[in-house]
């Protein structure tokens, strides 16, 4: 027998798994970005409502503004804002396999921690997938829902947990990403959202994405929290 074939083997092994991991990446491409960037400093409420996001409960109370190359939001005190961008059926992102989200923590909220129920952020994505709205828990059909996923910035969370929150239990699933204080930190986050979704959901096919939102809570803390955010790039298959 040929010394040499397992070694040969091996190679052959190590040659189809390069091939194969190329044409993945290589298959993969930029389905939409969402960028933050490059703005000059001042207030970024106008910019925002003119790409279409609507501005909810306590939005502009946390001064969006754009700053050091990012769109900054900063709350004093307990309040919750939310910036909601709902896609019209042309522009839903379809087959997306991750998000990438460039985006960081200047001050973390003091006694936020989802392992004990204390739920606030001082920042949070919100991938909403499809149109079927779920209940959010609340009667009346109030805050009605898509499916949804949210990567979250945390400080005493576990990195990688999936959490539920105390409402959308059945649509909705929180996603620590990053934890600890790192004031200032550029953070890039790949989330993925294909898998996610179906395992998470039991559904066979993710639905395309059709609203993205971004806000931070900082109700029963202390402190305050500010953070920024610099991109949303999805990349679909």
């Amino acid at each position: 027998m040929n010394q040499h074939f397992p070694n040969q083997l091996f190679l052959l092994g190590v040659l189809l798994l390069w091939s194969w991991a190329s044409f993945a990446v290589a298959e993969e491409k930029v389905a939409h970005v969402i960028d933050f960037s490059g703005k000059s400093n001042g207030s970024a409420v106008s910019w925002l409502e003119e790409q279409g996001f609507e501005l909810q409960l306590d939005a502009k109370k946390l001064n969006p503004r754009f700053e050091n190359d990012a769109l900054v939001i900063s709350a004093h005190g307990e309040m919750a804002g939310f910036f909601g961008l709902q896609l019209k059926q042309q522009n839903f992102i379809h087959n997306v396999k991750r998000v990438e989200i460039v985006w960081g923590v200047n001050k973390s909220p003091q006694g936020a921690n989802w392992n004990e129920g204390i739920n606030s952020v001082p920042i949070a994505v919100m991938l909403s997938f499809g149109t079927e709205k779920l209940s959010s828990g609340l009667p009346f059909g109030i805050y009605e829902a898509p499916y949804f996923l949210s990567p979250f910035i945390g400080k005493a969370d576990e990195v990688d947990r999936m959490y539920v929150g105390k409402l959308w239990k059945k649509g909705g699933r929180y996603f620590c990403v990053a934890s600890g204080d790192q004031p200032g930190t550029v953070i890039t986050t790949d989330f993925e959202v294909d898998e996610k979704f179906r395992a998470t959901f039991k559904h066979d096919k993710t639905p395309p994405i059709t609203g993205v939102a971004f806000q931070t809570n900082t109700n029963n803390t202390q402190g305050g929290a500010e953070a920024f955010i610099k991109k949303i790039t999805f990349l679909s298959r």
